[in-house]
């Protein structure tokens, strides 16, 4: 399988409608590839906080319309990233968009973690309750954004509901780069899965981006990771590589399940 992850810079002087057509114009070239996958709130910029409320869509928006166009255009999976979506109550989410070959929406996830603590997306934006995972040919996806990366239940989760190859879209920060590596690599050997996270460059509101997109095979082997700049990382893998790798070392039947603290009262 052909992954391609458009590490795209989200500049101050570029209005979101010229980066959405340049964008599409991006997954377009990547007809070669089987799965696209964008960042992260790639529209706006994860900490541009004060556009979120003035470029929120709906679902079915205008960056639904055109990656969907640009997925059937290059015939491939996309993970478009996220938008923040307005839902119809008025609730703005950060949702990922899946499409399929043909263009069509084959999944949605609303990110379950939002950062910020009291400030930002954690109080701005409503939090989602379901996992998504999407079955592509020979491997199925689990589907996660950002600040999820730091929590391993949601992807144990994941791979209790199938999951594979874990797609992460993200704007991860600069300042905590190291994170994003050390917990991209931890979440891969733990559950013996793909990961393929894909960050942003450039600067957000004043907030410099990691970059730093990468491929992680089911034994923490980096496959593959970008620089500090715009680029797009394509890195072929085998997914029949979980299956071998939870036969060969099936830690994952080992789990012990249910335990409780000892009461000390």
């Amino acid at each position: 399988m052909r992954a391609s992850l458009i590490q795209i810079a989200v500049e101050e002087g570029e209005s979101v409608e010229s980066r959405r057509r340049r964008v599409a114009s991006l997954v377009r070239d990547q007809n070669g590839a089987d799965l696209v996958v964008l960042p992260e709130l790639w529209t706006t910029g994860a900490f541009a906080f004060e556009e979120f409320d003035a470029e929120a869509e709906p679902l079915r928006g205008p960056t639904y319309e055109a990656m969907a166009k640009a997925a059937s255009d290059a015939g491939v999976w996309l993970h478009a990233g996220s938008i923040p979506e307005r839902a119809p109550d008025g609730t703005l989410y950060n949702t990922s968009l899946v499409f399929s070959p043909t263009g069509d929406l084959a999944a949605s996830y609303r990110k379950i973690h939002r950062f910020g603590f009291d400030k930002g997306e954690a109080v701005l934006m409503g939090a989602g309750r379901e996992l998504v995972t999407v079955p592509l040919p020979g491997t199925t996806v689990g589907v996660a954004t950002c600040y999820d990366l730091r929590f391993p239940e949601l992807f144990r989760s994941l791979v209790d509901a199938g999951a594979e190859t874990l797609v992460i879209p993200a704007g991860w920060p600069e300042r905590r780069r190291a994170h994003w590596t050390l917990l991209a690599q931890a979440r891969a050997v733990e559950n013996q899965a793909f990961v393929l996270a894909c960050g942003t460059a450039g600067t957000h509101a004043g907030v410099p981006q990691a970059g730093h997109s990468i491929v992680v095979d089911p034994w923490g082997e980096v496959l593959a990771e970008a620089g500090a700049d715009e680029e797009i990382l394509t890195v072929d893998f085998d997914p029949g590589k979980v299956a071998t790798t939870r036969e060969q070392f099936p830690a994952l039947k080992d789990r012990v399940l249910g335990l409780k603290a000892p009461d000390r009262s």
